[in-house]
C-alpha cells in the first residue's frame, strides 16, 4: 500500500479534483495497482493535507470515472481502468518515477499570424500563441508553446486554467477528441525562462502535436520541449 504526500505548486482546479487527478494519473502509471487498497480516509486526507470530507469528494469522483471500487465495510480498491474521463488524459509527460500532477504557469499569450516554419492546421492565417512553463507536482519539466486556429476562437490569458482543453469546452465551446503526437529531439529554444534548467540550444526530447475538435481538419498545434532527465513520455494501450 503507497502512502502519498501531495505537494504541488498553485494550481487552479478545485482540491478534490487536483487529488483525484494525481490519483488517476498514479493509477495510469502502475504505481498504484488494480486491486490495490488505499490508506484508511483519515490517513489519507492527513497525507493530503485536506479534510476527510474534501477527500471523500475525489474518492468519489474517482469512482465516478471508473477507477475505484469503494466497499463498504473494507475499505477503497484500486480498478486499472482506461483513464479518458481525466482532465489530464490527454498530457503525456509523467515523471521518471511514474505520475504527477500537472500544472502551468503561463510566459505569453498573443494572437498573432501564423509563422511560415508551423504545421499547416486550420481556417484561418492567424492564432493564439500560448506559451507555458510545465510542472509536475513542483518540478519544472517542460516548455510548451500552443497555436489555436482564430477560426474556432480566441483565447484569453485571464480565463485560462492549468487544463487548457478544459478552457476550450468551458469558454470556446470546443472539444478535442483526437490528436497526433510526433516524438524526437529539438533543442531549447532562444524564449526559455531561467526556471526551465536546461540551457538554451540544448538537444533534449520534443513532442508535436496536431489536434482535431468537432471538425475533419485540425485545429491545434502545439510543441513541447521536456526535460528527459525529470520526465518521459508515455502512451499507454489498453
Amino acid at each position: 500500500m503507497i502512502e502519498h504526500n501531495f505537494n504541488i505548486g498553485p494550481n487552479s482546479l478545485p482540491k478534490y479534483v487536483q487529488i483525484s487527478e494525481f490519483l488517476a494519473r498514479e493509477i495510469a502509471s502502475g504505481r498504484l495497482v488494480s486491486g490495490e487498497r488505499l490508506a484508511p480516509e483519515r490517513q489519507m486526507a492527513k497525507n493530503f493535507k485536506t479534510s476527510v470530507m474534501t477527500l471523500r469528494k475525489a474518492l468519489s469522483r474517482l469512482d465516478d470515472l471508473g477507477l475505484l471500487k469503494r466497499v463498504h465495510g473494507s475499505g477503497n480498491y484500486v480498478k486499472q481502468n482506461n483513464v479518458d474521463g481525466s482532465v489530464y488524459a490527454m498530457f503525456r509527460l509523467e515523471l521518471i518515477g511514474g505520475g504527477g500532477l500537472p500544472r502551468a504557469d503561463i510566459l505569453a499569450v498573443n494572437l498573432m499570424r501564423k509563422p511560415k516554419d508551423l504545421i499547416a492546421f486550420g481556417l484561418s492565417d492567424n492564432a493564439t500563441r500560448v506559451r507555458r512553463l510545465r510542472y509536475l507536482n513542483d518540478l519544472v519539466i517542460a516548455l510548451e508553446e500552443i497555436w489555436l486556429d482564430e477560426s474556432v476562437g480566441i483565447v484569453q490569458g485571464k480565463n485560462l486554467s492549468d487544463s487548457l482543453y478544459n478552457y476550450y469546452r468551458e469558454h470556446l465551446g470546443l472539444w478535442i477528441s483526437k490528436a497526433e503526437d510526433y516524438v524526437s529531439l529539438e533543442k531549447v529554444p532562444s524564449w526559455s525562462p531561467k526556471a526551465f534548467l536546461l540551457d538554451r540550444g540544448t538537444l533534449t526530447g520534443y513532442v508535436e502535436r496536431l489536434s482535431w475538435g468537432q471538425f475533419e481538419y485540425p485545429v491545434e498545434y502545439s510543441r513541447t520541449w521536456f526535460d528527459t532527465s525529470r520526465s518521459r513520455y508515455v502512451q499507454r494501450m489498453k
